[in-house]
């Protein structure tokens, strides 16, 4: 069959019934287990590191914005590491086992649960990301709404209904809407990439919803940053330190920087695999390229935690002294506002026995 084996698919699992290009495992390739091994180590080392730090911020925190926003970096944190265990784990047993994954699982159990995994610990980021732009965009540009005011337990409540929805994506497969699939080179499970109408749809929909994620952080954070640098820059106004405010900002960009950088040639390609009613089942070079997408993704986990460990206000004020000094708070645009606050704060005052 020209090089490719052939799974009979009377006799196996509908997820072994991809044909596959000769696999080449040498360890200057793409498919070496070293890859594999060094990106599981290095993600999880890099995010237990981070949740450490993150942790310890939380508990030194008094803010509420602050404190928001950290647990929603600790979802990502989390997030990041459960999937790169969950799936490292698989890739590497097969790697180490060399086992065979018809006699493992011929009911394709294993693969569509780390099918599954591969999707929610793929979307958790992106919606990570675009949820805390949202977040910010509410605190900083509208600081005097109900809806920027957010507690902790409100903001954990909504890291539960993004992990939630990443979760009912992933389920769309087994439910019927696509397929999950082992992909080359055996070591893993995706969903499938063909002209076949349920398969089109989920993955538009996987790249869609990857896409406005990514879209709406550009936007949003954009925005808050162009907000934020001009109440930097008005020194004439009498403020208070909100230097917390600075820190989020340049967290959050150096997560959307590397989510789009890591996860846009990915979503691009799964759309327009998909538009042009191409697949991936047989053909070698989109297999290569899918695998070679994946491992890009793969360094979205492993640099997320050192955003939050590199960027902290310690470390940024070693770099620009300044940070530490007074600045001008979300208040200082609005004067009127800030002027009746500070009335109302004199009366109770001199109310007081």
């Amino acid at each position: 069959m020209d090089g490719y084996t052939s799974l009979n698919n009377t006799t196996s699992g509908l997820c072994f019934s991809t044909r596959f290009p000769p696999i080449v495992r040498l360890n200057n390739t793409i498919t070496s287990h070293l890859f594999s091994t060094i990106f599981s180590g290095l993600g999880l080392t890099s995010n237990f590191f981070a949740f450490c730090v993150l942790l310890g911020a939380y508990r030194r925190t008094q803010s509420r914005s602050r404190s928001s926003f950290l647990i929603f970096l600790c979802g990502l944190v989390v997030t990041d590491f459960a999937g790169l265990l969950v799936t490292g784990s698989i890739v590497l047993t097969y790697h180490y086992n060399e086992f065979i994954w018809e006699e493992v699982d011929p009911n394709c159990h294993l693969c569509n649960f780390m099918g599954l995994s591969m999707v929610f610990f793929g979307l958790c980021p992106l919606l990570l990301g675009a949820t805390m732009a949202i977040e910010r965009f509410m605190g900083i540009n509208r600081p005097f709404s109900r809806s920027s005011n957010m507690s902790k337990r409100r903001a954990l409540c909504t890291v539960l209904l993004v992990l939630a929805f990443a979760c009912f994506i992933g389920i769309l497969p087994i439910m019927g809407l696509g397929h999950y699939k082992l992909q080359y080179p055996k070591s893993w499970c995706f969903f499938s990439i063909t002209p076949e109408p349920v398969d089109q749809v989920f993955s538009l929909i996987f790249s869609l919803v990857g896409l406005l994620s990514i879209v709406v952080s550009i936007l949003l954070n954009t925005v808050s940053v162009v907000t934020l640098f001009k109440v930097c820059c008005d020194r004439e106004s009498v403020q208070r330190r909100r230097d917390h405010e600075v820190e989020m900002m340049v967290q959050l960009l150096g997560i959307m920087v590397i989510a789009s950088v890591c996860w846009c040639p990915l979503l691009i390609f799964v759309a327009q695999t998909a538009a042009s009613n191409e697949s991936t089942v047989s053909n070698k070079t989109m297999q290569v390229n899918l695998l070679i997408y994946i491992r890009l993704v793969t360094w979205n986990q492993i640099l997320d935690p050192w955003v939050y460990i590199l960027f902290r206000r310690a470390v940024l004020r070693r770099v620009y002294p300044d940070l530490g000094r007074t600045r001008a708070s979300i208040m200082s645009m609005y004067p009127m506002m800030t002027t009746s606050l500070r009335r109302k704060l004199t009366r109770v005052e001199s109310m007081r026995p």
